[in-house]
């Protein structure tokens, strides 16, 4: 009978193992999507957060798809991630053909003459708190660092630059805000409560872009990444000693 009662014990100690959360703090995002063959802009997409999507440069993705500055895409239109002979025609067909979906998003691009910078960046902290989880080249989730919070907090651009992205599209991110700096580096914003810029605008370094949440996450925290041309790189590199 005994030997019966500890069995029982141990089955329901394996059960409550497998239901183990993971650790506060640890950004629960999937790994990177690969790139599919094809893939069919929606609503919200900007070349900028397909390309973070799935892990690619802007620069490459524009390349291959015959897409040039201001980088406008439309809905449905039918993006390539590999270099592919007819892809640059068919492109060229399909936004003259759309010209009138695209003119008013033009215009609002053209209103900024904002021109990126190659010169170094001065990076500043995005938000005030403790780093709960950090960066790791090979860790599924872990592309860039986690700073906790208080829900409404103050979230800043950490340097200067023009939001390319502004909206929710992008899975296990949540409110997210992507700015380019310039054409190297990009940086993301996650997990924002409320987004208080807009696609198009530009903005300076420390500027209030977003407050502080946890929309795609367990707790109040922003998720903030660096990429350079494309590929995720260490925050604390560039961020100044606190």
């Amino acid at each position: 009978m005994r030997f019966i009662l500890i069995l029982l014990m141990l089955a329901l100690v394996g059960c409550g193992g497998s239901q183990a959360v993971a650790p506060v703090g640890v950004y629960r995002a999937q790994s990177q999507q690969p790139p599919p063959t094809v893939y069919k802009v929606k609503r919200g997409d900007t070349l900028y957060s397909v390309s973070w999507r799935f892990g690619m440069d802007f620069k490459t993705v524009a390349k291959i798809n015959g897409i040039r500055s201001p980088y406008t895409i439309y809905v449905g239109q039918k993006l390539r991630f590999k270099p592919y002979r007819q892809v640059a025609k068919k492109s060229t067909q399909k936004t003259t053909a759309s010209k009138k979906t695209t003119t008013k998003k033009k215009k609002v691009v053209a209103k900024s003459n904002w021109v990126p910078s190659n010169q170094r960046l001065r990076w500043q902290w995005p938000v005030k708190g403790k780093i709960i989880s950090s960066y790791s080249k090979s860790a599924a989730g872990r592309q860039g660092i986690n700073i906790a919070g208080k829900s409404g907090q103050k979230v800043a651009a950490a340097a200067a630059g023009k939001v390319v992205y502004s909206g929710n599209g992008l899975p296990r991110y949540g409110n997210l805000i992507i700015i380019k700096h310039n054409d190297t580096y990009l940086s993301a914003y996650a997990h924002n409560k409320y987004l208080t810029v807009k696609d198009g605008q530009v903005v300076k370094a420390g500027q209030k872009i977003a407050l502080l949440g946890r929309t795609g996450a367990q707790r109040d925290q922003l998720h903030f990444e660096i990429r350079r041309n494309g590929e995720p790189v260490d925050p604390m590199r560039f961020l100044p000693k606190r």
